[in-house]
C-alpha cells in the first residue's frame, strides 16, 4: 500500500481501484460505519477545514452550492461534541443566526446539509420546534433566532455562533453587533460565518478584524456533490457576469457610492439575444501611447435599433474589444477588425489626445474607414450622464457579460482616477447611436 499523507476522500479516490479496495477491506465494520460521519474525510481542506490557530471568527465565503453551510454545520458539530455521544463538548450554548427563522430551520438546522442531516444516530440532537432550540445528548444547546429581529438577541448568551448568509440580512449591522455581545460565556467563544459575498461594509469589517480567518470556495470545487448539469447550465447563463461572479465564483463585486451605474442597473440590461440592428459603431478612446505604464484602449462595438418612435431607441453593447496596445498602430488595428467582423457604418474615436494623428493611422489601415472624430468639451460625468440615463429607462442592453467594462461603471463616480478607457468608448458609442442622433442640427450626424 502507499503511504498515507492524509486520509481524505480525493486521496481515497486517486487510489487504484485495487489498493483502494484493500485498503476498505482492511477497516472494522464499526470504522466502514463511522466514515460517512467523519467530516475530516470528506472536507475540501482549500475552505470547508477549520483554519488552525487562535481566531475568533472564521468566514466562508463561497458560491452556491460550494458547501459552505455543511461546512457551517460540521464545524458547530466539533464545538459541541465531546470524545463520546455523552461527553462535554468545548461549546455549550450556540446561537443560529440566519436571515429569518424559517430560513435557519429549512437550512441550518433541517435542511440537506444541515445540523440534523450531518450528525451522527448517537449523537443527533433533537430539534424542539416550539421552542426554536436543538439539544444534544450531552446538554449542549443551539437556539434558533433571526437577524430580522435584533432586539431578541438582547438578553441571551453564547459562547459559541454560526451566523448564515450575514451579507444579505436586512438589519445587518443591528443584528451583528448584538450578536457580539451575546458571546460571553466560556473561555474561548467563537463564532463562524458562511455566506455569498455581496459588497456589504459589515462584511468588510468582520474580514478586516484582527481575529478574523477567512476561506473560500467556488460552486465548481464541490461539483462532485451537485446535479450533473448544475454548474454547465448556470456557468453558461451567468458565468463572467457580476452574479455569477458573485453567486458561482464567490467573489465580492463592488461598487463606489455615488458611482452612476449600480449592479443591479447592469443585470437588468443583460440579454441573450439581439435583434436586427439599424446601425452599429465602434467607439474608441484611442491611446497615444504605449508601454508599461499606459493605460487600455476601450474599444466598444454598440448596435442600436431605431424605431420611428424615437423614445423607443435601444442600444445593444455587442463586444468590448479593448487592449493594452503594444505599439501606436495596435488600437487602429484592433479597431479596423471590429469595423469590419461586424460590418459597423462608423467608427467614432475621441481626439483630445491624438488629433489628427488618430484618423491618419485608421486611414492608413483602411482608407474606407466611415470615421467620426469626436473631442470632449466637458468632464467625463457630465457626458456619461445622459447615457446612464439611458441604462435607467431600460433602453439600453448587454448582450453578454462584459466584466470589465462593468467593473469600470459601477466604480465610476466622475472624480479624478484611472482614465474609464472602456467606459469612456461605451459612452461615445451610445452618444453617437442615440443621444447625439436625436438632435437634428448636431454637425457630423446622420439620422436615420
Amino acid at each position: 500500500m502507499r503511504p498515507v499523507p492524509k486520509l481524505n476522500a480525493a486521496w481515497l479516490a486517486s487510489l487504484p481501484e485495487d489498493e483502494r479496495q484493500a485498503f476498505l477491506d482492511q477497516l472494522s465494520e464499526n470504522a466502514l460505519a463511522a466514515m460517512p460521519w467523519l467530516w475530516d474525510l470528506w472536507a475540501n481542506p482549500a475552505h470547508q477545514e477549520a483554519p488552525q490557530g487562535d481566531w475568533q471568527i472564521w468566514v466562508i465565503m463561497g458560491g452556491r452550492g460550494a458547501g459552505k453551510t455543511r461546512a457551517g454545520a460540521e464545524w458547530v458539530r466539533t464545538r459541541v461534541e465531546g470524545s463520546t455521544p455523552l461527553a462535554r463538548g468545548a461549546a455549550r450554548r450556540v446561537a443560529l443566526l440566519g436571515e429569518t427563522i424559517d430560513q435557519v430551520r429549512d437550512v441550518m438546522v433541517e435542511g440537506d446539509s444541515g445540523l440534523l442531516a450531518s450528525s451522527p444516530p448517537d449523537r443527533r440532537p433533537e430539534f424542539k420546534r416550539s421552542l426554536n432550540r436543538l439539544i444534544w445528548p450531552n446538554g449542549a444547546e443551539a437556539a434558533v433566532m433571526s437577524a430580522a429581529n435584533p432586539e431578541a438577541l438582547r438578553g441571551p448568551q453564547f459562547d459559541c455562533a454560526w451566523s448564515d448568509e450575514l451579507a444579505k440580512w436586512k438589519y445587518c449591522r443591528e443584528a451583528w453587533d448584538q450578536l457580539q455581545f451575546t458571546l460571553r460565556l466560556g473561555e474561548d467563544p467563537r463564532q463562524i460565518v458562511t455566506t455569498t459575498p455581496r459588497d456589504n461594509p459589515v462584511l468588510d469589517e468582520i474580514l478586516a478584524a484582527p481575529g478574523t480567518v477567512v476561506t473560500k470556495g467556488g460552486t465548481a470545487e464541490n461539483i462532485a456533490n451537485l446535479a450533473p448539469k448544475f454548474l454547465e447550465t448556470l456557468e453558461a447563463r451567468y458565468g463572467g457576469t457580476a452574479l455569477g461572479r458573485q453567486e458561482l465564483d464567490g467573489e465580492i463585486v463592488r461598487g463606489a457610492e455615488g458611482a452612476l451605474w449600480s449592479r443591479e442597473m447592469i443585470e437588468q440590461a443583460r440579454v441573450c439575444e439581439v435583434p436586427e440592428l439599424d446601425r452599429i459603431v465602434v467607439a474608441v478612446d484611442p491611446q497615444v501611447s504605449t508601454g508599461k505604464g499606459s493605460d487600455e484602449c476601450g474599444i466598444m462595438v454598440v448596435g442600436a435599433t431605431l424605431p420611428e418612435d424615437r423614445r423607443a431607441w435601444r442600444a445593444w453593447v455587442l463586444v468590448d474589444r479593448s487592449c493594452k496596445p503594444k505599439s501606436v498602430t495596435d488600437w487602429a488595428l484592433q479597431a479596423a477588425a471590429a469595423y469590419e467582423e461586424f460590418g459597423a457604418d462608423r467608427l467614432v474615436a475621441e481626439v483630445n489626445q491624438g488629433g489628427n494623428m488618430v484618423e491618419q493611422v485608421l486611414r492608413d489601415i483602411d482608407p474606407s474607414i466611415s470615421y467620426r472624430a469626436v473631442r470632449a468639451q466637458e468632464g467625463k460625468r457630465l457626458r456619461a450622464e445622459p447615457v446612464a440615463a439611458l441604462y435607467e429607462q431600460e433602453r439600453v442592453h448587454h448582450v453578454g457579460a462584459f466584466p470589465a467594462l462593468e467593473d469600470q461603471m459601477v466604480q465610476f463616480t466622475g472624480q479624478s482616477g484611472k482614465s474609464p478607457d472602456r467606459l469612456d468608448a461605451l459612452v461615445w458609442a451610445i452618444t453617437d447611436l442615440i443621444i447625439d442622433a436625436s438632435r437634428p442640427s448636431s454637425p457630423g450626424v446622420r439620422l436615420l
